[in-house]
């Protein structure tokens, strides 16, 4: 691979980054789409079978995926569609929110449970083509430097992103559903302009093997092979469902200020500008570690502060609402975290034939991030916060000790 076409790659899924994090922020997880679904309902078992489908759906799907996507040779075109469906899903929230969202607030609800499930499965779908191609056309260490690289320009510009939702409601004659309809509005337009950069990459072609040709029933009974045969998959797969705890809790938070600390709709920008600043500022640690340690690390600190944060959260909440913003800064340090970290450990442990198998079966068998958040609205619904948050605490502790150095393949 020369330097020009490794510079064009880069600067492809730079490209693709920088628009997807400006984007992404028109409905983070944890500040903005957590307050859209409190502004239609105060069910918190609703939001969180919201936040399941929005983190669970496309992992479902993923072992379909993957049997399907193993026997082409061009994947590239798959990845445009899934972008150009999840384009379309904001969209269709922008326009429910805007026509529905004072007369029938529980229509928008309803039709949220379809268009958050194209979103979600759209992006899982993309996603496998995004890393399956990242690995075709990267080796190892250039690959963990690149996601180090692009989570830098992608915070800037979710920083962006930041300011432009917190000048949005800020506006006095702009309330809802105005607010979130354009701010969905602009993610439509942005997800767009980001599909864009993957029209320079030059996928190569790999050979389709017989055995990839094999059915579905076939393909399935080859998961468990895998994971008896691959310990440190097996144990991958165990660690990020323990993992997925600490993701299922970081859109209550907002709500926890939501309700607890009687913040406005003003506070939304402000938390999301410091979950953001705390992104930028951690890659300082992120790149520092990705350029002289493995992936491996990465995840394991990341996991140990995101243990932290549930207890710094009680903690903070008796200080009011503005000292609650430092919970969302060390949000972004983990969530930033996560990106450099746990799908470069994937890709470093896959063996490049089973790739594209190893990517469905670790989507498929994360059933933490189905089943949690739904029962985190439920748990926080029936015992309150702080057990909950407790709770998150000792599980991401137990999983931070679990992940040990790679063992040879059986």
């Amino acid at each position: 691979m020369t330097p020009q076409s490794t510079r064009t790659i880069y600067l492809a899924f730079i490209w693709h980054g920088v628009f997807l994090a400006l984007t992404m922020s028109m409905l983070d997880y944890n500040t903005v789409f957590p307050a859209l679904v409190s502004a239609l309902t105060e069910s918190k078992i609703i939001f969180g079978l919201l936040y399941s489908i929005m983190l669970g759906a496309p992992l479902i799907f993923n072992l379909v995926f993957s049997h399907y996507l193993k026997a082409h040779t061009y994947k590239k075109k798959f990845l445009l569609l899934g972008i150009y469906l999840r384009a379309l899903a904001f969209l269709g929230m922008a326009v429910f929110t805007y026509y529905f969202g004072l007369k029938s607030p529980w229509l928008v609800i309803g039709s949220f449970f379809l268009w958050v499930f194209m979103f979600s499965v759209s992006g899982g779908f993309a996603g496998i083509v995004y890393a399956d191609i990242m690995g075709k056309v990267l080796p190892s260490r250039e690959r963990t430097r690149l996601y180090a690289i692009k989570q830098f320009f992608s915070s800037i510009a979710a920083f962006g992103g930041g300011l432009i939702i917190s000048r949005i409601f800020s506006l006095a004659d702009m309330g809802f559903p105005g607010n979130y309809a354009l701010t969905l509005l602009i993610g439509f337009i942005g997800l767009t302009i980001a599909s864009l950069g993957f029209y320079f990459i030059r996928e190569p072609g790999e050979a389709v093997a017989r055995e990839n040709l094999l059915s579905f029933t076939d393909y399935l009974r080859r998961v468990p092979v895998y994971l008896k045969k691959d310990k440190t998959f097996n144990r991958f797969i165990l660690v990020e469902n323990l993992a997925s705890f600490s993701i299922m809790i970081l859109p209550f938070y907002m709500i926890f200020a939501l309700d607890t600390l009687g913040v406005d709709s003003s506070y939304i920008g402000k938390y999301l500008l410091f979950q953001i600043t705390g992104t930028i500022f951690s890659n300082l640690v992120w790149t520092y570690l990705a350029s002289h340690y493995d992936s491996r690390l990465i995840v394991k600190t990341c996991i140990f502060i995101g243990s932290a944060i549930p207890l710094v959260a009680l903690v903070l909440s008796r200080m009011g609402p503005d000292a609650f913003a430092l919970v969302f800064l060390l949000m972004g340090f983990i969530q930033s975290g996560r990106r450099i970290g746990f799908e470069p450990y994937l890709l470093d442990i896959s063996p490049p034939e089973h790739r594209t198998e190893y990517l469905g079966i670790r989507g498929s068998l994360n059933i933490g991030a189905v089943i949690l958040p739904v029962l985190g609205g439920t748990f926080i619904h029936f015992f309150g916060y702080p057990l909950t948050f407790i709770l998150v605490t000792v599980v991401m502790v137990a999983a931070g000790l679990l992940l040990k150095k790679p063992t040879p393949l059986a």
